[in-house]
């Protein structure tokens, strides 16, 4: 396929990078120019492009060597494999320049970026040389027709502007729509403080809701504190309640407490109970919305249950049944069944003859260094918590365990340090790339 000369942010962002041999890389997630004196078109410095571990590098455009409609690859050389950190003089094209709010020289109206169009010059060199602007009309601030100008023919794209003008984030929002949430997670963690929260405002409560749940803790408090109380509360409604105990447990007693009392009753009811428990212990693990059936339910009804497509894979391995009331806390435990044994059974049976009533329990008090042996010793992925009482509390999951064993800054860093990637692209300080990126 032939490459291209010019393209459109918005075109490059998920785009797959390859190597020079053809080994995959990792995808585009953003542009990096840098702006500069008067209206002269920014230079591309380069890419930054998410590693399979998350880790977001940056790849300088000299190490470019095409851009196709479905593709980019890298050309031979040397690219640094340590995680990207903006600059202060750089700007983020999809991050930052979407949704900006800009004034067109002739008609001096104000417009919205929708997306950057950027082309190679004479000189090799990448330039953003187009941008496709929404102009607002009337007293309501309609929005008008698509138009594609010349950058020059634009104002209001300064450091300054992008930094303290309030921005919209519609754009940016339908970019992500197609990431997972971890990933969108990884994308705020790139953006400056300002623009994060304007991505926060724009999201709606369930899809910021899981984003936040993929977030660092510091992270987490900084989106919690910039909502609005009812907001916020509204938030910690729509997450897990584990994970909604973990954020909860990192704030002050009062802000903790005043965000509780502003939740539905029960919404906070097993967030409080979860609270009761050391985050480093079962209880404090445990996600108390596992699947809970009593025994006269059919295997058919178990299966629906599991396809639920709001449960995760390792909630979803394993059904729990109980004496009524089926939620948390439940009645008596009488066993689970897992997945496998519910594929292999009629599904006109009740559960209760699929029943593994031998599995060891963990309490909700067994630290996580039991845990840890629990799910090492029974290969699962999904384990019941089980008080003295004979009620099923909840399930903790393998993730849950896998996150509190990762070192704290894990998310931040990615799931390996950079000296335990290769690749044949090579590795090298990106300090001089992006000096000789900016050369004019």
């Amino acid at each position: 396929m032939a490459a291209v000369n010019r393209v459109f942010a918005a075109q490059l962002s998920g785009l797959p990078v390859f190597g020079p041999d053809g080994e995959s890389i990792g995808k585009v997630r953003d542009i990096v120019v840098m702006l500069r004196i008067g209206r002269q078109p920014p230079r591309v410095l380069g890419l930054v492009v998410e590693l399979v571990t998350r880790r977001r590098i940056f790849v300088p455009m000299l190490r470019v060597n095409s851009i196709e409609a479905s593709a980019i690859t890298l050309s031979t050389g040397s690219v640094s494999l340590r995680r990207f950190l903006q600059r202060t003089n750089e700007v983020m094209v999809i991050g930052q320049l979407l949704d900006a709010r800009v004034t067109v020289a002739n008609t001096g109206k104000t417009a919205i970026v929708i997306d950057a169009g950027m082309e190679r010059g004479r000189t090799r060199d990448w330039l953003f040389t187009r941008l496709a602007v929404q102009e607002r009309t009337g007293r309501l601030a309609r929005r008008g027709s698509v138009q594609v100008l010349p950058w020059e023919d634009i104002s209001g794209l300064g450091l300054t502007e992008l930094d303290t003008q309030p921005q919209g984030a519609q754009q940016l929002i339908a970019v992500y729509d197609s990431m997972r949430a971890a990933d969108v997670a990884a994308a705020m963690l790139d953006l400056p403080v300002k623009r994060r929260h304007e991505v926060a405002d724009a999201l709606d409560d369930e899809r910021l809701a899981d984003v936040i749940e993929e977030l660092p803790d510091d992270d987490q408090k900084d989106i919690l504190s910039h909502l609005d109380e009812d907001r916020a509360a509204d938030i910690l409604e729509a997450m897990n309640p584990d994970d909604a105990a973990d954020l909860l447990a990192e704030l002050p007693e009062r802000e903790k407490d005043r965000l509780l009392a502003l939740m539905e009753p029960e919404e906070s009811a097993p967030v409080k109970r979860l609270l009761q428990y050391s985050f480093d212990t079962a209880g404090g693990l445990m996600n108390p919305e596992a699947v809970v059936l009593t025994p006269d339910a059919t295997i058919a009804e178990a299966l629906a249950r599991v396809r639920n497509g709001d449960l995760t894979p390792a909630l979803a391995s394993m059904v729990f049944v109980c004496r009524p009331p089926s939620a948390t806390p439940t009645g008596r435990y009488l066993g689970c069944v897992h997945i496998q044994r519910l594929l292999r059974e009629p599904p006109s049976d009740l559960v209760a003859g699929a029943l593994d009533a031998d599995l060891a329990r963990l309490a909700p008090t067994d630290p996580l260094t039991d845990v840890t042996r629990y799910f090492a010793a029974y290969n699962l992925v999904c384990a019941p918590v089980v008080d003295e009482a004979d009620h099923l509390l909840g399930a903790v999951t393998v993730d849950d365990v896998l996150d509190h064993l990762l070192p704290v800054n894990w998310r931040e860093t990615g799931l390996h340090d950079s000296h335990h990637h290769s690749s044949r692209a090579g590795r090298t300080h990106d300090a001089t790339d992006r000096q000789e990126s900016s050369h004019a």
